[in-house]
């Protein structure tokens, strides 16, 4: 059985409600139907974006019926008991009204005009079940490293999850987060591939039209049908209902957090390279922390897989790399290590080595005062160590050597927090030559003339508090 639904969408659609729904009904028996959708597409202004709910969705947020999330990746997907295109689910069919959720991303003033068909099947076909989550351990303390967010094809990336596990190997990387947008089904391959020698860690981007946000620690899909200023508090109470941490990204151009702010375990401080505007959200980082709150300051490439694996260098995954102090390496210990702060940022999986502790205690401690403040740095002789405070920069030495020990001189005197960044001094011209050798990026090109005023950071580390 085939079935046609036509569609037009204008501009006043796109203003009244940035997502839309048309549903049809999916017969009893049915063991696999496929979805494909034509319209004026153009990429300049003339955009949908497509996902899928079935007959047990609520109203946002809803924990049940999020089958899936394209985007506007795919213009074919299926849904089957026993497989499903990237992106989706597979499993038992549900019998009743499901719905195309169609994503208004851009809309032309002529409209956006098209059609979906749907074909049903009833083939006898086996259910098959979802993969388990396995929980590897690599026994020994120390500190690891990993990339908190990138991207497969299964949503809108080119390269499979085996080439995004094999650039991690490449860039010796200890754990990895997956973050496909609006999907969990990349764990298809990573659950089962999880192991000592690389643990993945349980992600998702919610990805709105007016921002995103990482998702960690949780199994099934999160709600991202953001449509009001409240939702985004919203979205924090039902991330943390399910047990998970939430992460505002990016909140930077281009794509800046512009719901009302929710209550946040953690801040992806650091995107891709320095030179993509993080100064930007450093410096929001560095707002909400003067106002009281208590985040983790977290980077991730947000690398988007190619179909090939990279050569290593400063664009690909790993840019910047996270790194955590941990009892072993395993899911439960990096997400309490992320819950608690025991982390730095670092330029590449190569990058300076940069922890501080106040009278002993790590990064993400709260204390009433100290008496000694330490940074342990390495990588960075040359460069400068700035300590900041509520207040700013509170001092900055020139690091010495390759392996520096530096005591903040008074540390009565700071406010509220105190945390380090490795500000390039000595590797400057490295750096800035680096980042001139980007124009073939466009937008890196148009970066430039902004980059040239901005101090550029190697590193870093998390406050430690001051207070109760």
């Amino acid at each position: 059985m085939t079935m046609t639904i036509a569609f037009s969408f204008s501009p006043e659609d796109r203003a009244r409600a940035p997502y839309h729904y048309l549903p049809f009904d999916v017969p009893a028996g049915t063991t696999r139907f496929d979805i494909a959708i034509a319209y004026n597409k153009r990429e300049e202004n003339c955009w949908l974006d497509i996902g899928l709910v079935d007959p047990t969705v609520t109203a946002f947020p809803s924990e049940t019926g999020l089958i899936g999330w394209s985007g506007g990746s795919k213009d074919e997907i299926h849904i089957a008991t026993d497989s499903a295109t990237p992106g989706y689910l597979h499993g038992e069919i549900r019998p009743g009204t499901w719905q195309v959720l169609v994503g208004l991303s851009r809309v032309p003033a002529e409209g956006a005009n098209g059609q979906i068909t749907i074909r049903f099947d009833d083939s006898p076909r086996p259910v098959k079940a979802q993969p388990l989550r396995t929980e590897p351990v690599r026994k020994g303390a120390g500190w690891y490293k990993g990339d908190l967010h990138c991207h497969t094809f299964h949503s809108d990336a080119d390269g499979s999850p085996e080439t995004l596990h094999a650039q991690a190997k490449q860039a010796g990387l200890d754990f990895l987060a997956v973050t496909d947008h609006n999907t969990t089904t990349q764990r298809r391959y990573f659950y089962p591939q999880s192991s000592p020698d690389m643990v993945f860690v349980r992600g998702l981007e919610v990805s709105s039209f007016a921002g995103h946000a990482n998702a960690y620690g949780i199994d099934g899909m999160i709600d991202y049908r953001m449509t009001k200023p409240e939702d985004g508090r919203l979205l924090d109470k039902h991330v943390h209902a399910l047990g998970g941490l939430l992460s505002l990204n990016h909140d930077k151009p281009t794509i800046p957090w512009q719901w009302e702010t929710p209550q946040i375990d953690l801040m992806e401080v650091w995107q891709s390279t320095w030179i993509e505007w993080n100064w930007i959200s450093l410096a929001r980082y560095q707002h909400r922390l003067a106002a009281g709150l208590r985040i983790t300051a977290i980077g991730g490439s947000d690398w988007h897989q190619p179909a090939d694996l990279q050569p290593q260098s400063s664009y690909v995954l790993g840019t910047p790399t996270t790194v955590f102090y941990l009892e072993e390496l395993s899911e439960a210990a990096i997400l309490k290590a992320m819950k608690a702060g025991h982390a730095y940022i670092t330029e590449g999986p190569d990058g300076p080595h940069l922890s501080i502790t106040a009278d002993g205690k790590p990064m993400g401690s709260v204390t009433r005062r100290a008496r000694e403040v330490v940074a342990t740095v390495r990588g960075a002789a040359g460069d400068r160590l700035s300590w900041i405070d509520a207040s700013g920069e509170v001092e900055s030495v020139i690091i010495p050597s390759d392996d520096a020990t530096l005591t903040l001189s008074a540390p009565a005197r700071i406010e509220t927090f105190i945390r380090a960044e490795i500000v390039a001094e000595a590797s400057y011209g490295r750096l800035f030559k680096v980042a001139e050798e980007a124009p073939e990026v466009p937008e890196f090109a148009a970066l430039l003339p902004i980059r040239s005023r901005q101090q550029i950071r190697r590193a870093l580390s998390n406050p430690i508090y001051f207070g109760y």
